[in-house]
């Protein structure tokens, strides 16, 4: 049975109920940043150890949005789809109840399952009145002012590359599967140059995907790890402008690879910045 179904909406005591009005501003936060966010990201910063005990807090959120649509008469966008899984980049099946009831949406060839979604991604973020929905359902925003992050990380610039980042950056080049490329991935190219005179720590470039990694070591201190978010936005962007002006695919992906882990304060940032982040990777665990 669909967990759209045996939900229940956001009001109640359950464990998921509560889990669904803490996750739901989170949601909006992504929302109006434009931003899906992962399943296993986004049960991080709600302290969820099993990303799958999500599906239960979605679906409280859906029947919510649905009864919301009912009392308003005009449908509220199910900003559920946001959250998506890292592999497939599609929302869980229990989805497809919200957006095609008439249809058994995991039956749905992968390309017209990535249609209906993205189509429906669209609406969420263009959805102009999702803090009217918090306001309704009786839910603060979210706190998404990240101002003294990024000060820190407006700050003062680091001097050479040190021994430990050179290390780790080659180690990363050397073996793209650390960071979930596959098998056949060519070795990655280090210090690989962008017109927009960056340069990426280490490039995969493939006639499928180019994926880029900046790499930070573990004496990265928390506002150097802060610039490789906002590094990993601007790469991403410059990235598929290359794409473009050579007549190809804009299939890109910037990946923050830490060697230590993400400090609990960033998760929000990087669910907000749609910034694919690899902790523990280390040329000692080769």
């Amino acid at each position: 049975m669909s967990t759209a179904i045996i939900s229940e909406p956001i009001s109640g005591d359950k464990a998921y109920q509560v889990r669904a009005r803490a996750a739901l501003p989170l949601l909006v936060r992504q929302a109006e940043a434009g931003a899906p966010v992962f399943y296993s990201d986004l049960a991080e910063e709600l302290g969820m150890p099993n990303p799958r005990n999500l599906n239960y807090v979605l679906g409280s959120i859906g029947q919510s949005l649905e009864r919301l649509s009912e009392a308003w008469k005009v449908k509220v966008p199910p900003i559920q789809c946001l959250v998506v899984n890292k592999n497939t980049g599609l929302p869980g099946e229990g989805i497809g109840w919200f957006l095609v009831k008439k249809e058994d949406f995991a039956t749905l060839p992968l390309k017209q399952k990535r249609a209906i979604v993205e189509a429906e991604l669209q609406h969420v973020f263009s959805y102009p009145r999702w803090q009217e929905v918090l306001k309704a359902l009786e839910l603060e925003p979210a706190i998404s002012d990240f101002t003294p992050f990024v000060k820190k990380a407006s700050g003062g610039f680091g001097g050479g590359e040190s021994d430990g980042h050179k290390a780790l950056k080659e180690y990363v080049a050397e073996n793209p599967k650390v960071i979930g490329l596959g098998a056949n991935t060519p070795i990655g190219t280090t210090e690989y140059p962008l017109p927009s005179g960056d340069s990426l720590d280490v490039s995969f470039n493939s006639k499928k995907i180019w994926v880029a990694a900046e790499i930070k070591s573990s004496i990265s201190a928390e506002g150097d790890i802060v610039r490789g978010l906002f590094q990993c936005v601007k790469y991403r962007a410059v990235m598929e402008a290359v794409l473009l002006t050579e007549s190809l695919p804009q299939n890109a992906r910037a990946l923050l690879v830490l060697e230590s882990k993400l400090p609990q304060s960033l998760i929000p940032l990087r669910n907000m910045l749609g910034v694919e982040v690899i902790e523990g990777v280390s040329p000692k665990n080769g």
